[in-house]
């Protein structure tokens, strides 16, 4: 009987992990575009610059960002016949709890933008002088 136990519970188990893997697997393959910018040396006078190519479709920015990430991040895109601006401000939430008290971190500004067709992309991030707060960027097809 214990036998039987084991053999379901460790099925199970592989089961829960084949199905979270396909699922991360399905929104890195929705991704188009990332990086961890965490090193001043990834800036070339003060913006990070790189290209990717998009097809048309709907497109959401999301951020990774902490407490000592730039406060202001200016993202631009550049296409033939695309361009996208937003500068991002860096917000904290604060969360109490009954002992204790922390934030989270977030971006706010206009992260969903769409593309008319395939086409190569200029992505450039500025943190607008603060090189050395970390924060990751990734663009995400929806």
């Amino acid at each position: 009987m214990n036998k039987k136990i084991v053999i379901i519970s460790a099925v199970l188990i592989i089961v829960v992990i084949s199905i979270s893997f396909n699922q991360n697997n399905d929104k890195n393959s929705n991704m188009v575009f990332h990086v961890t910018l965490a090193d001043p040396n990834l800036y070339k006078n003060g913006i990070y610059s790189n290209t990717f190519t998009a097809s048309n479709g709907n497109y959401l920015i999301k951020f990774v960002p902490n407490g000592d990430s730039p406060q202001l991040l200016t993202v631009l895109l550049k296409g033939k016949n695309y361009d996208f601006s937003e500068n991002f401000k860096l917000e904290g939430t604060v969360h109490k709890t009954g002992i204790s008290k922390y934030y989270t971190w977030d971006y706010n500004g206009q992260k969903e933008f769409s593309i008319p067709n395939q086409q190569t992309l200029v992505i450039e991030i500025n943190p607008n002088g603060n090189e050395l707060g970390s924060v990751s960027v990734d663009i995400i097809r929806n």
